[in-house]
């Protein structure tokens, strides 16, 4: 393998890392705040897809995408709302398994509405504008998505160190009933934690589908697992963990492929969290849990 198809290859591992890396911060915010695994999440994701096809084909397409991101947004503060506020005080496993429910539910809900076969994913001109950088040759939304999660992530963090709704939400990760006993609203910052993971999903879905070019309401279940384990490989609850996970599993993923062992690509994504789990079960930046007595 030459070097220009080896530094391609890791191009294109950086592209997917990116997308990865957008839909783990919505996974590691949730359980940073509620210690909830939204299995969910994966399924916005999908649905953003469909969102996508059906908002193109009435309207231009920069309004498109954001009609799809505040589609997204509102799907995922509506489920929030009907399938796990209620379930707030329930033991966790009851607000888990109506997170699984949710996430059956979308996909056949899709399977209804748009039926099983895969859709076309519009094609957005400007992303898909042929760029050349020396001997590197891919389209725009490879170069850009990379660039964009890191501008997203810095102004995640910005938010949640440099101002008061950001400390709010690091108080209510930390301890969630000391943090109502302040004052804080618990309620606001819930919705707010759905509603920034879901526009990060939302961008993550346009991104990731404009490379693969079709949905199908299955579209975000293999994705959606890969991103769960950056979020645990990073240390679920960390934002630059989640980032950090995201690129490792796009860029080991591609150069697997590259190399020819592409039957064995997704298999090393579970064999990674097993072992992260065995040997380091709080990621590369997680925080060791302390028990209070």
């Amino acid at each position: 393998m030459s070097l220009t198809t080896f530094l391609q290859h890791c191009l294109t591992g950086i592209s997917l890392g990116g997308a990865y890396a957008l839909i783990a911060i919505g996974y590691s915010m949730v359980y940073g705040i509620l210690l909830l695994i939204n299995f969910a999440h994966a399924d916005i994701f999908m649905m953003a897809g469909y969102f996508m096809i059906f908002s193109i084909a009435v309207m231009p397409w920069p309004i498109a995408i954001v009609v799809v991101i505040l589609g997204t947004i509102l799907l995922g503060v509506g489920i929030e709302r009907v399938a796990y506020k209620p379930l707030r005080s329930a033991p966790r496993m009851s607000i888990m398994i109506s997170a699984i429910g949710v996430s059956y539910l979308l996909q056949n809900l899709a399977t209804y509405l748009f039926s099983a076969l895969p859709q076309a994913y519009p094609a957005i001109p400007l992303l898909k504008q042929p760029i050349i950088i020396g001997e590197l040759r891919s389209s725009l939304v490879t170069f850009l998505t990379p660039i964009l999660t890191i501008i997203l992530v810095a102004l995640l963090i910005t938010l949640l160190k440099k101002t008061k709704i950001g400390m709010a939400m690091r108080a209510v990760s930390k301890d969630y009933d000391t943090s109502k006993l302040m004052g804080i609203k618990i309620d606001r910052i819930i919705t707010l934690t759905f509603v920034i993971g879901s526009a990060l999903a939302a961008v993550g879905s346009i991104l990731y589908f404009t490379d693969r070019m079709s949905v199908t309401p299955f579209s975000g279940t293999l994705p959606g697992l890969k991103c769960f384990v950056a979020a645990v490989l990073g240390g679920i609850g960390s934002v630059p963990g989640a980032v950090i996970g995201g690129f490792i599993i796009g860029i080991v993923e591609t150069l697997l492929v590259a190399f020819g062992y592409s039957t064995f690509s997704d298999a090393f994504t579970f064999l990674l969290l097993i072992i992260i789990l065995i040997f380091k079960p709080t990621g590369i930046l997680g925080e060791s849990l302390q028990e209070k007595v």
